[in-house]
């Protein structure tokens, strides 16, 4: 992936919510191309390998037990800008204090369950769009 993509994935809590189309929706709306697309669930393996960089962390075993508990929707995203762009998308970890009009704010209950995950920089974009897709199934 280059600085022009991004990953992100619609957590368990906004699945469950029926919050898919929404939130897809307004990631359409801010100019975002889909690239690669998948609903899926997380194994228990996969979560504690895609948050090892948590894993000293205390919320590390709550985190991969939210994570699978449910059906996710994983996404590779492309737009002039990704990350920075997205990030801002998607508002603050915590949805009390993300700005109107964001997606936590939308669709997030809480920190811990703060309906979606966006990659923090270019290079963990491509690492965690590469965890979930392979290349044939990325669109671009």
């Amino acid at each position: 992936m280059t600085e022009n993509k991004t990953f992100t994935m619609i957590k368990p809590d906004a699945v469950e919510n029926g919050h898919i189309g929404a939130i897809l929706e307004k990631i359409t709306a801010a100019g975002f191309k889909i690239v690669a697309l998948k609903y899926t669930q997380l194994s228990l393996r996969d979560a504690k390998e895609f948050y090892a960089v948590h894993k000293e962390r205390p919320f590390f075993e709550e985190l991969v037990t939210f994570m699978t508990r449910g059906p996710i929707v994983a996404a590779i995203l492309e737009k002039e800008n990704a990350v920075e762009d997205f990030r801002v998308l998607i508002g603050a970890t915590n949805p009390a204090e993300a700005a109107e009009g964001t997606i936590r704010k939308l669709f997030a209950t809480s920190i811990g369950e703060n309906a979606v995950h966006g990659s923090d920089s270019d290079e963990n974009a491509a690492i965690e769009g590469a965890f979930h897709f392979s290349g044939r199934e990325v669109y671009a």
